[in-house]
């Protein structure tokens, strides 16, 4: 059972405020969780295009008309259980199944478009996306890291625009608009959530305790994942 000002015995703070040591570990921590979050959606997204029994059903719920609500209404509360049980506090063995959780729904949630690409274009196109997500990630980390500007103020900005992209993919699922397929909104959508990667790096850094490093990592992973998913799309939507 752990405390909420003791943890592990380790200073429990800001870490934009701790020591220089300090600091290094929990960025480490932080990088580690999101490698084993990485490595966890790898093994379970591989397993899950691989399994009929899991993705049959999926694509029959998605051929139904209410069908891509639901699996997204579906994801949402599930996630927000994981990421709950993420940010609980006193319970290091709960933040770890909050994170693995959230780590298996992605790769579920990720399985029909993953096994799409792979039939429609060969799993060389999901390797390049992967590969562009990571150059990506790691450029924005280095920015935010070298210079450790607070990039908050971008907080109100990727929240309007996230609200607007949900709307418009809501409207387009009863319209059957094409616009959530074209290469301007898809490209729209990895600026926002590379903006919402340098948020999250800048606030993990500035606004989270050396303590939350579980939850770091599942705060990185989201914006990550979402990040890929629209590489992903916007590569594969290649002729």
């Amino acid at each position: 059972m752990y405390s909420m000002y003791d943890v592990d015995n380790r200073y429990d703070g800001f870490a934009a405020d701790s020591s220089l040591e300090q600091r290094i570990s929990f960025i480490r921590r932080v990088y580690g969780h999101l490698l084993g979050a990485m490595l966890l959606f790898i093994a379970s997204a591989a397993l899950f295009v691989n399994t009929p029994a899991i993705y049959q059903p999926l694509f029959s719920l998605l051929s139904l008309r209410w069908g891509p609500l639901l699996l997204i209404g579906g994801f949402m509360a599930a996630s927000a259980v994981a990421q709950s049980m993420a940010y609980n506090r006193t319970s290091r063995g709960t933040q770890y199944f909050g994170l693995g959780l959230y780590a298996v729904l992605e790769a579920l949630i990720f399985t029909p478009l993953l096994l799409y690409v792979q039939l429609r274009q060969g799993a060389d196109v999901i390797m390049q996306a992967g590969t562009v997500t990571l150059i990506i990630f790691g450029g924005l980390s280095a920015v935010v890291m070298l210079t450790r500007s607070d990039f908050s103020f971008l907080r109100n900005f990727l929240w309007l625009g996230s609200l607007a992209a949900f709307a418009v993919i809501i409207v387009s699922m009863f319209t059957g608009g094409g616009i959530t397929g074209s290469l301007l909104f898809m490209s729209a959508m990895v600026v926002l959530f590379s903006g919402w990667i340098l948020y999250d790096t800048s606030n993990i850094l500035h606004h989270y305790d050396t303590d939350q490093y579980v939850a770091a990592a599942l705060k990185l992973f989201s914006s990550v994942a979402t990040l890929f998913w629209w590489v992903l799309r916007l590569m594969s939507s290649r002729d």
